[in-house]
């Protein structure tokens, strides 16, 4: 007997809670948009049209890219985007309704919002864990750094297979099952020997997701308190060493926000920033704030960026994305709009 799925389950939860809930047709001028489902939740006549998007295990560092998908593709289908996931902690979930991201998971918890129709349920724990996982591969540590460099340069996509490799910073012998994974998820289009990237907004979504869960973590290498914190502005990087990324080089790139954290990618801290700023490692919250990223490059040789100061813009927007918060999940599309829209539109 097969075992549900993941939207088989948050069906099911969303029945128990007493609310009608059937699959229907996509509209006929959206039948070619990607989607997991269409559906119709409600009661009685208070009955909304969703849009779905399944995403499974989502975390506070995920979060924020999920919810720039379902942004996209509501706006593409013209009606409410839903969320789909096993489970939501009651931070998530209350994360989520204050961006208004309508969701339902496997465990019962859900946000639904529209005429005639209030739902809001929250701290319901998974207790049948049996939900098969999606179908499609995830990204491997190889191909994200692949589909960084590509993304960066999507005219790379038909360079020689050496050029992408140290493009990305990876092996040769990689190269070939990452395009072919590519190509079969339609990211990679293939025609008369010749490879174009389909570069859309839901490919560019679906890197920052994955990078945020499997790669990020991974280029920490220390956080430190740092004096003069404020001025960070004046503070003497020298851009063959070390480039600023999140929150920083967001203020850079379109004059908004204001960093809580200093994020600096560089193969070392430069030592003359640690003695002129008198940084001290961070430890927990001593660090009032004032936090700043040591952060390892994962990339090879991508192209120079909208700033020689700055990082590329993709990986600005995926850090701003990972940090879960509502203002840099505003700032991440500014970023969008100004520097990435016209590589990888949204529809």
């Amino acid at each position: 007997m097969n075992e549900p799925t993941l939207l088989d389950r948050a069906m099911a939860a969303l029945a128990a809670l007493g609310l009608d809930v059937r699959a229907t047709e996509p509209p006929q001028k959206k039948a070619q948009l990607h989607a997991d489902a269409w559906l119709r939740i409600g009661k009685g006549k208070g009955q909304v049209d969703y849009v779905v998007e399944a995403k499974r295990t989502l975390t506070p560092e995920t979060l924020g890219a999920a919810t720039m998908q379902l942004r996209h593709i509501a706006n593409t289908a013209g009606r409410a985007a839903l969320l789909v996931t096993d489970y939501l902690t009651p931070p998530m979930a209350a994360s989520l309704r204050d961006q208004q991201q309508q969701f339902a998971d496997a465990a019962g918890n859900a946000y639904l919002e529209g005429p005639g129709l209030m739902v809001y349920v929250t701290g319901r724990k998974l207790q049948d864990t049996r939900i098969a996982p999606n179908a499609g591969k995830a990204y491997t540590l190889t191909g994200l750094k692949v589909t960084f460099a590509l993304l960066c340069d999507p005219e790379l996509a038909n360079a020689p297979q050496r050029a992408i490799a140290a493009a990305a910073g990876v092996a040769l012998g990689a190269i070939p099952a990452v395009l072919a994974d590519l190509q079969q998820t339609g990211h990679l289009l293939v025609l008369a020997k010749r490879r174009r990237l389909n570069a859309t907004k839901r490919l560019l979504d679906e890197w920052a997701l994955t990078y945020a869960r499997r790669l990020r973590a991974k280029t920490l290498q220390a956080t430190y308190v740092a004096h003069d914190f404020y001025a960070w502005k004046n503070w003497p990087l020298d851009p063959a060493q070390a480039l600023w990324g999140g929150e920083p080089a967001a203020n850079l790139l379109v004059n908004y926000l204001t960093p809580g954290v200093l994020t600096i990618y560089a193969d070392k801290i430069p030592p003359r920033l640690l003695i002129e700023k008198r940084m001290t490692p961070a430890r927990g919250a001593d660090a009032g704030g004032r936090v700043v990223e040591w952060r390892k490059p994962f990339w090879g040789n991508v192209p120079a960026a909208a700033r020689p100061d700055t990082v590329n813009p993709v990986l600005v927007y995926a850090d701003l994305l990972a940090t879960g918060d509502a203002r840099c999940i505003e700032t991440a599309q500014l970023v969008y709009d100004e520097y990435l829209a016209r590589l990888f539109p949204a529809a």
